[in-house]
């Protein structure tokens, strides 16, 4: 039991790394991002974060053991995730789960056929434990603790999270899913995600996550650690539906080596506050890096959200396309930065944001960082911003539709880029959470 539910010191992240019988270097890495956590200042861009840090709950423990059948887990969890829809997208069309609840992971499953070829699919915190060779020569490697403030405070807390290591030469048919739920209130998450995919292997990850709203606000800050390795793919999709009261502070980057493929399918939908954006360091000769992302702000909101491609061997190409939709007072900016090397010669990269402001409160800047090191690259940045268009409404209510069926119908197709990519699932379960905000 913490000595204390509320707060952060020394002896809380000594107690949470002893109930979970880590080594010594894990519990010593925790203490030095401590460090770092109090002396680093929050982003000096951005939307201003005023988070009381003396009332977030790091750590609640819910379970002893992760289970691999949905019986045996809490019958108020279990019903939570069923409602969701997880239990029975598994069933259908998945080849693996993961379920957080809190800070800890309380279901892990995987069809036997994948075990059987090598894949690895756990927690993290398992991880650690089962492999720890493995995870101690990526973990941190990518993305350093002390980075940003909120990087640190992973470092010092992190807690459940997705391990996944896929050999050379699998392909993994049908995608690997974790959902992440937060239901306490004051409750902070910090799960801490690894990716490792070998030369020629394939996979697709997807990532859920959602909360119950409280008055206080809670905090999301995750660590994404991806490894693409030569004429491999990853492709991972994340739809969140954080509740409004929730500050989502996370760092993602992948790295892809020669000839790998990496792409972010990136839904954000919820938060009170959101700053993230997706990277890929393309550090393989002809390395590709893709970004397609939605970004949707409603009243109280702010959607701080983009992507970041770095270009460090020559025949690299990126791609982001970003959506931004901006209504009942909600601020939607993209910020984004892609960087061409003087090594990375003859390379390309197309940046497209597109975004709808629905009514005259609310917001949407376009910040790019844009920087090409050498003469035989391209470089493209297109912008545009625009309301719903009126002739479009009006025809489409020529032909039968009311004034909100035609203004939903033109939302829904104007993230159609983003929608295609998804599973077929998760484009409805998309259209349903847009119909809830307009």
């Amino acid at each position: 039991m913490m000595t204390k539910e509320l707060g952060l010191d020394e002896e809380k992240i000594k107690e949470i790394s002893k109930s979970k019988k880590e080594p010594k270097w894990m519990t010593d890495f925790r203490l030095k991002s401590y460090k770092a956590f109090k002396e680093i200042p929050n982003p000096n861009f951005g939307p201003e974060l005023k988070i009381d840090f003396d009332k977030i709950n790091y750590y609640k423990k819910v379970t002893d053991k992760v289970e691999n059948n949905w019986d045996n887990v809490s019958c108020p969890i279990k019903n939570t995730f069923e409602e969701i829809g997880l239990i029975n997208a598994e069933k259908k069309y998945l080849n693996g789960v993961g379920a957080q609840f809190e800070s800890e992971v309380v279901y892990h499953n995987m069809i036997k056929q994948l075990e059987e070829k090598g894949v690895i699919f756990c927690s993290t915190d398992d991880a650690l434990k089962n492999y720890p060779e493995l995870f101690k020569k990526y973990f941190n490697t990518l993305v350093k603790y002390d980075e940003n403030k909120y990087t640190a405070l992973n470092g010092a807390v992190w807690s459940g999270g997705t391990f996944i290591y896929v050999p050379k030469g699998i392909t993994i048919d049908r995608p690997l899913q974790s959902y992440f739920r937060l239901n306490t209130k004051h409750m902070g998450q910090f799960e801490r995600t690894l990716i490792i995919v070998d030369d020629d292997s394939h996979i697709h990850y997807m990532e859920g996550c959602t909360a119950v709203y409280h008055n206080d606000s809670s905090l999301h800050a995750a660590v994404v650690e991806i490894f693409v390795g030569k004429n491999a793919s990853c492709r991972y999709t994340t739809i969140q539906n954080w509740a409004n009261n929730i500050y989502n502070l996370v760092t993602k980057r992948a790295i892809v080596d020669e000839h790998g493929k990496m792409e972010w399918i990136d839904g954000n939908i919820g938060s009170k506050t959101n700053m993230k954006y997706p990277s890929c360091i393309l550090k393989g000769k002809g390395a590709i890096g893709n970004c397609i992302s939605v970004a949707v702000a409603s009243k109280g909101q702010i959607q701080d959200a983009g992507a970041k491609m770095i270009h460090l061997a020559p025949h690299t190409t990126s791609n982001i396309i970003s959506k931004s939709i901006a209504a009942n007072g909600g601020i939607s900016n993209y910020r984004g930065t892609v960087k061409i090397n003087k090594e990375a010669k003859y390379s390309k990269s197309t940046v497209k944001c597109d975004t709808i402001i629905l009514d005259k409160d609310s917001k949407s800047d376009t910040i790019p960082k844009n920087i090409v090191e050498n003469s035989s690259s391209y470089l493209e940045h297109e912008a545009t911003v625009s309301k719903l268009d009126k002739e479009k409404i009006f025809y489409l209510m020529s032909r039968g539709l009311d004034e909100e069926k035609a203004k939903e119908l033109l939302i829904i197709g104007f993230i159609d880029e983003f929608r295609e990519n998804l599973p077929m699932e998760y484009a409805v379960e998309l259209n349903k959470l847009l119909k809830s905000y307009f």
